[in-house]
């Protein structure tokens, strides 16, 4: 095979040092009261968002940051759990209770998660993909395609029309 023709696999730091990232980053966001670990995108940069889901089992409030990308009014994300295997806890709770919050350097906003399909995943796809280069290879490491998904605005206070 050429040098050419080999596409190259990219190299992930090993799963015990990503996980001590995570709790790193979420360590210095709770010392700091918020103040440290949020970032808005950039034209070249994701930002991070704190997530605020259900848990699916428990019914808690579980929180983690994820890095984001704006789309409008929406905000999306994808769910690749540092490209491990597993889908990550947080996407499985949005999947069963959609309702969230995320917290954003410019305050808190009330979601709904989910996943975007067709046209619109393979745009927004694009769209990471000009900011990560090397997107597609590291979701070949995983055996099932990453979901894109999409936080919708939801109103503070939803009617209930009868």
């Amino acid at each position: 095979m050429s040098v050419e023709n080999r596409a190259e696999k990219p190299k992930l730091p090993p799963r015990w040092f990503i996980r001590l990232a995570w709790h790193v980053h979420r360590g210095l966001y709770r010392v700091f009261r918020g103040r440290v670990g949020l970032w808005r995108p950039r034209a070249n940069r994701w930002g991070t968002v704190r997530l605020t889901t259900t848990g699916r089992r428990t019914g808690q409030q579980r929180s983690v940051i994820v890095a984001y990308l704006e789309d409008g009014q929406n905000l999306f994300t994808l769910a690749m759990n540092g490209w491990g295997e597993a889908e990550p806890a947080w996407w499985l709770n949005l999947q069963s209770h959609p309702d969230a919050t995320v917290d954003l350097v410019d305050g808190q906003r009330l979601v709904r998660g989910r996943a975007a399909t067709g046209e619109e995943r393979v745009r927004l796809w694009a769209r990471w993909r000009e900011i990560d280069t090397k997107l597609d290879a590291f979701a070949a490491l995983r055996s099932s395609e990453t979901a894109v998904v999409l936080l919708e605005p939801r109103p503070a206070v939803e009617h209930v029309t009868e």
